[in-house]
């Protein structure tokens, strides 16, 4: 067998720049780490190449068997350098950059589209896009602000939903909700104080589609001129005595309510 790769190797350290932003964009890669992570790459299309240790690749043998791209053997330390996680997984694979333009968004919208703007905590980005593909969404733009979808936290916790859906990313989202709202796209706003209550949004037909929903900031929420721009601003009813819903979970019951009213 060939020795594995070390952390010194060009290919290994090629890649272990793509952990950061900057070395993403230079590239125009970035990696995706763990088995469903990985599945989701191949399956699409959407990796160039795959790097596993001796023991992932021989828990994974079934399904790097079938890889289609090359599969590099590297040793722990080298897998430690590409991920991002406390506990390595040992298998990454090297992706191209999947974003796409905003300008597709308003010219082919979608019966449901997701804009996060200032979004910040990756845990969440990543909820959101698992949540958003999950419910059918088409595309997902991270506003100018938010979290790099392409990061691996987000990655991970979008759990191959990444693969799924048109990303847009670090779009100005104020042009971005004209030209949505100018194709005929409603645009909600979820807002704490909406004029709105979501459980009735459905019977009212501003489910229907095509729909965008605006996320804000996890503590700030949104930006009151953001806001501003969007058809309504809708609120989930709470009868208990929270204050408020985390954002990703508020957005799942956003979603999934729009889901059904689309049926």
């Amino acid at each position: 067998m060939t020795e594995p790769l070390t952390e010194r190797n060009a290919r290994v350290a090629a890649a272990r720049k793509l952990t950061r932003r900057a070395g993403r964009d230079a590239a125009g890669l970035f990696l995706a780490e763990g088995r469903q992570s990985v599945v989701e790459a191949l399956d699409t299309g959407g990796a160039v190449e795959v790097f596993a240790t001796e023991a992932a690749a021989h828990a994974h043998r079934d399904l790097l068997a079938g890889a289609g791209v090359p599969v590099r053997v590297v040793t722990e330390k080298a897998a430690a350098g590409l991920s991002e996680t406390v506990t390595p997984q040992g298998l990454v694979a090297v992706c191209p950059l999947r974003d796409v333009s905003a300008g597709t968004l308003a010219s082919d919208p979608p019966r449901l589209a997701v804009a996060l703007a200032e979004l910040n905590d990756p845990g969440n980005a990543g909820t959101v896009l698992r949540t958003a593909d999950a419910c059918g969404a088409g595309t997902v733009v991270f506003g100018a602000g938010s979290a790099d979808p392409f990061q691996g936290k987000v990655v991970r916790s979008s759990a191959g939903s990444l693969f799924h859906v048109d990303v847009v990313r670090s779009a100005p989202l104020e042009p971005l909700l004209d030209d949505v709202r100018a194709a005929g796209v409603t645009v909600l706003a979820a807002a704490g104080d909406g004029e709105v209550a979501l459980d009735t949004a459905g019977d009212d037909g501003l489910l229907a589609g095509p729909v965008l929903w605006l996320f804000g900031n996890e503590a700030r929420g949104l930006d009151a001129g953001l806001a501003a721009r969007a058809d309504h601003r809708v609120r989930v009813p709470m009868r208990g005595r929270a204050e408020s819903l985390n954002l990703s979970v508020a957005a799942a019951i956003c979603l999934y309510a729009t889901q059904l009213a689309q049926g």
